[in-house]
């Protein structure tokens, strides 16, 4: 049951969802419309390098790792 990120091309909001099965219908949580496109998303990775810094990736791909107020990253 994954989680994907997706786009409304009515509202232009981004937001994320939890599928329950591949035959289920989304819609926006803003609009309701089911005008939606499925975005690739980015996962979180964790790496340690040589230097012992650790790396990792955002979830929400509108903030890239930054802060954004639709990821509370």
């Amino acid at each position: 049951m994954p989680i994907y990120e997706y786009h409304c091309d009515k509202c232009d909001k981004d937001f994320e969802y939890f599928l329950r099965s591949q035959s289920e219908k989304v819609a926006c949580v803003a609009c309701n419309s089911e005008r939606i496109i499925r975005k690739v998303s980015a996962f979180a990775f964790y790496s340690k390098g040589a230097s012992g810094t650790t790396v990792s990736g955002s979830s929400c791909a509108g903030c890239a790792g930054s802060n954004c107020s639709t990821c509370a990253h």
